[in-house]
């Protein structure tokens, strides 16, 4: 009959035990010394034996040998649901537990740092999972199983699964090499680009958005090189191998090697946000990842415009 066990019970044993009698347990306990008895009656007839000895007068009562090893497992299960209060508290003060976020290329090098940063500084205790990769079908997937919390994503395609919280508008540009632009550059027109041999990405989400862009304004692209790596790409043009369309967070724009320039007429920007489950209960701390995240982002909310103004 152990399953009739309760937890109220393991504590009168505990109380009474440390205590050594019926009536300053009740007190320890704020009930009523019948109430106490009452427990460790229910105790007993849970467990098939008495749990003390009862030697009457003000002497203390003991623990029987079914007593002793009742209170062992007593003692560690309210031990456990201790440290299970415990828990619950810091999880719901978001000071605790663990977030996995799923994250490419760019948001990596530009975004991502300052968001853990202020996490680990604000909520040290909170462990950070990340996978990275440029395939955001693999990032969505990985969200909807459950294998992750969060993702950074384009906001490309429409998906009732999703909740998307927006984050900045990531304007595509043009990238030369300083060395083979004029030192007055403006936008870069969509003739200029019909005529110079372009570095690209491999195939990706983001390549396929650059590629559609570019045929909404007249370009059919002759690519030279690709790869699947930011750094290489902006090396590249650097080089002089070609020119480079690329989301602006994915470029260096401290290099002094290469020359950033809006493209006209524009390539629709691509929308970046941060992904959850729709529907799904976030931990406080993966909320405050969202909320981090946002405010990390607002310096980029303004790239558009500035880019659109370039001249």
């Amino acid at each position: 009959m152990l399953q009739d066990l309760e937890i109220r019970h393991l504590a009168a044993l505990q109380a009474v035990a440390e205590e050594g009698s019926f009536g300053r347990a009740a007190t320890r306990l704020g009930f009523t010394q019948s109430a106490v008895s009452q427990q460790i009656a229910a105790l007993e007839r849970a467990v098939g034996a008495p749990v003390f000895d009862r030697p009457g007068g003000p002497r203390r009562v003991e623990l029987t040998p079914t007593g002793v090893l009742v209170l062992g497992h007593a003692e560690a299960i309210l031990g456990r649901i201790r440290t299970a209060g415990e828990d619950l508290a810091r999880l719901r003060a978001g000071s605790a537990g663990y977030v996995t976020v799923g994250t490419f290329q760019s948001v990596s090098v530009r975004i991502l740092p300052a968001v853990v940063k202020a996490m680990r500084a604000e909520r040290p205790d909170v462990e950070i999972g990340l996978y990275e990769t440029d395939e955001q079908l693999e990032l969505i997937d990985r969200l909807v199983a459950g294998s992750l919390d969060l993702t950074f994503m384009v906001q490309d395609v429409e998906d009732r699964r999703l909740h998307i919280t927006d984050l900045f508008l990531d304007p595509f540009v043009a990238i030369t090499a300083t060395a083979d632009t004029p030192q007055s550059t403006g936008p870069m027109s969509a003739e200029e680009l019909r005529h110079l041999p372009l570095i690209g990405e491999q195939t990706s989400s983001c390549q396929l958005l650059i590629d559609k862009g570019l045929a909404a304004i007249g370009v059919e692209p002759r690519y030279v090189f690709r790869s699947g790596d930011n750094a290489a790409l902006q090396a590249m043009v650097r080089s002089g191998l070609g020119a480079a369309v690329m989301p602006l967070l994915a470029v260096d724009t401290d290099d002094p090697e290469v020359v950033v320039r809006p493209i006209e007429p524009a390539i629709p920007p691509r929308p970046v946000g941060i992904a959850s489950v729709a529907g799904r209960t976030l931990a406080p701390a993966t909320e405050r990842f969202v909320e981090v995240a946002v405010e990390v982002s607002e310096p980029y909310r303004t790239m558009s415009s500035r880019v659109a103004t370039r001249r």
